[in-house]
């Protein structure tokens, strides 16, 4: 693998499983040491670490809420003393809606997307942006979805959520370019993780389903989004290759349904 990452520490929320363990181990590959944020699987955050680290990478797990201003500050803190700095921020850690109508959703649900999706990567952003300012080139990464193009019904907090997500990052673009910082989005549509499967149910109505092969003929490129996939965006978007990109919403879904 080239190292075309080497030197750089990437903090990655919610890079235990999914998309955010494939971002981890890519840009681990590439040079970029690894800070691993979970929440409540401690397990799955450790085996990240563990395949970065024989693969011949740095990396370590760092719990904390992304919704909780002051455990973030102390995760902030804990990875800047461990690797000197951060100048790569992928903001990843999300959560589902319950899939139902407006008139029908619990303020509280609101609430819950609403700090998961764009309050924590505010938070994030906050705590980061200090160190990150010094390095000369940072970038700032939010994993929103296509929810916010087809605003579907019955999904309502979900891309309330990411829709406020995507607001912060181009506010960021323009406040922190003058620093070397770039900001972009990336919009994934279904993908092959725990989450993509149990929306896969919830959408074809299989509870029984046990992975997502049965979707692939339906999908572009005959297949479903892979993590890697969404991984090698994020990639590009950190690398040189990108130096003169910001601001900007890439979807990662095979160009929409078929």
């Amino acid at each position: 693998m080239s190292q075309v990452l080497n030197g750089r520490v990437a903090l990655v929320s919610g890079g235990g499983r999914g998309i955010g363990r494939g971002i981890c181990e890519l840009l681990a590959s590439h040079g970029a040491a690894i800070a691993v944020n979970y929440r409540k699987d401690k397990e799955s955050a450790l085996e990240t670490v563990d395949a970065i680290v024989a693969a011949g990478g740095r990396a370590k797990a760092y719990e904390a809420s992304v919704d909780d201003p002051e455990a973030v500050a102390v995760m902030v803190d804990q990875v800047l003393a461990d690797f000197g700095y951060v100048d790569l921020l992928v903001c990843n850690a999300g959560i589902a809606s319950r899939g139902r109508a407006v008139a029908d959703t619990d303020p509280n649900e609101v609430l819950r997307l609403l700090n998961t999706h764009a309050i924590g990567p505010h938070h994030l952003a906050r705590c980061v942006l200090p160190s990150m300012r010094t390095r000369g080139r940072g970038d700032i990464i939010m994993i929103s979805s296509v929810a916010t193009s087809h605003m579907t019904a019955n999904g309502g907090p979900y891309s309330m959520g990411k829709a406020a997500m995507e607001a912060l990052a181009l506010t960021l673009a323009k406040e922190e370019r003058q620093f070397g910082i770039h900001c972009n989005i990336v919009a994934p549509g279904l993908v092959e993780t725990d989450m993509g499967l149990r929306l896969a149910r919830a959408m074809t109505g299989k509870s029984e389903m046990e992975d997502l092969r049965s979707l692939d003929q339906s999908s572009p490129f005959g297949r479903v989004c892979q993590p890697l996939d969404v991984a090698n965006v994020v990639l590009w978007l950190c690398s040189e290759g990108a130096g003169y990109v910001t601001g900007q919403r890439i979807e990662c879904d095979g160009g929409g349904p078929r």
